[in-house]
């Protein structure tokens, strides 16, 4: 069942600088420009008479759309928070939608939020929601603005009131197996996933990456599940990788809160994702990979409101804020600690870069070759069609 929620903000944030990369095109320009008359007729309200009062009760409405439920411990959770974060922003209201499937149910959501609820700005986060849905609604309203999280925007083909954005989350992955890749005693490790789409594949072969940094001979079984959100398939996975000597568990799916409590109860380690599961694994849980939707929303709100151009194509990692490490597990020793704080601190400052040739893939092929550097913001990343040695499992499903 779907549930809205209603929350008006009422503090005051300060002002949030236009991160690098977010040129002023002529292009940027007039896809920004049909919000101007509405800001600014927000901002004259008082000059025209009206009390500050008044102003307030006309405040910019905010939407954001769930593929599930806001509280699952995982993806909606992360965003929710992030729309928690634009709610207290002054002069804004936020309406939320959760279990909004990946159909048509989307963009019928979408209009019901712009006739019914006045919309100016929607987050549709669902990866599924962007094409054709998120495009086809764009085009029927070209008013309003719709940000969507991981889609890949093509300034060529997509139109202009539509951007994307993303994080490297798979920095926080790489770190994530370097702790668990010090941890293991098995030097088996396992990584259950969704599908075998370019953003799950960074993601688990930075994570074995990272293993294999500290731990060479380790490897990761990965299992893909077919789709987001398999409660009870994430649990047999979990269950089958303990039993081939997996001891250390993982995963991308909607809500890894089934894995880390199965892990937690079988008595083997677990690393984290989306958002911070340490409550559920009290001794097992090691660290994990976190979004911080709250900065992306935030500074989207800043450029929108204050009339800059936004960027139709966001992305950040550790040094622009975009994703955190859930705190260390009391099983964490100092000594992968230090490492995993190097390692964040190069992915930070660039020194480290997680792609680096030469990669073979788990067939023996070579993906990147010897001295190539794939840095973060190089696209080809978020084509990648394959696993990296030392993982186990086939990206034909």
């Amino acid at each position: 069942m779907k549930r809205r929620v209603q929350i008006q903000g009422v503090k005051n944030t300060p002002r949030t600088p236009l991160l690098p990369g977010g040129a002023d095109t002529p292009r940027r320009r007039s896809s920004f420009a049909f919000l101007r008359p509405l800001l600014l007729s927000l901002s004259l309200l008082p000059a025209a008479g009206c009390s500050k009062e008044a102003s307030s009760e006309q405040p910019l409405t905010v939407g954001f759309i769930y593929v599930g439920p806001r509280d699952d411990y995982g993806y909606n959770q992360a965003h929710a928070e992030g729309a928690a974060a634009v709610a207290k922003l002054a002069g804004v209201k936020t309406r939320e939608e959760e279990n909004v499937a990946e159909t048509v149910a989307v963009q019928k959501t979408i209009e019901s939020m712009i006739h019914l609820d006045g919309a100016a700005v929607i987050f549709p986060t669902s990866f599924g929601y962007f094409d054709p849905h998120i495009l086809k609604v764009a085009e029927k309203f070209p008013d309003k603005v719709f940000l969507h999280c991981g889609g890949l925007y093509d300034a060529s083909k997509h139109p202009s009131n539509v951007g994307s954005y993303f994080g490297y989350i798979d920095e926080a992955e790489y770190v994530s197996g370097i702790v668990a890749g010090m941890t293991t005693k098995s030097g088996k490790l396992g990584f259950i996933a969704a599908k075998p789409i370019p953003q799950v594949l960074r993601n688990i072969n930075a994570f074995t990456l990272g293993v294999r940094s500290v731990n060479p001979s380790a490897t990761t079984a990965v299992i893909f599940t077919g789709d987001w959100s398999m409660p009870v398939k994430e649990a047999e996975a979990a269950n089958s990788l303990i039993d081939q000597g997996v001891d250390v568990l993982t995963a991308h799916v909607d809500s890894p809160k089934v894995i880390i409590e199965l892990a937690e109860r079988r008595g083997v380690f677990s690393t984290g994702y989306h958002t911070n599961q340490a409550t559920l694994a009290p001794k097992g849980y090691l660290t994990g990979a976190e979004w911080n939707w709250s900065k992306v929303y935030t500074d989207y709100m800043a450029w929108i409101r204050e009339g800059k151009p936004y960027q139709h194509l966001l992305r950040g990692g550790f040094k622009e804020g975009f994703v955190k490490l859930s705190p260390y597990g009391p099983a964490v020793s100092e000594e992968a600690k230090k490492k995993a704080e190097e390692a964040k601190a190069g992915l930070t400052d660039g020194t480290l870069v997680i792609f680096k040739g030469p990669v073979k893939d788990n067939e023996g092929k070579v993906v990147i070759a010897e001295a190539v550097e794939q840095r973060q913001t190089d696209l080809v990343l978020e084509s990648m069609n394959y696993l990296v040695n030392g993982a186990i499992g086939s990206v034909n499903q």
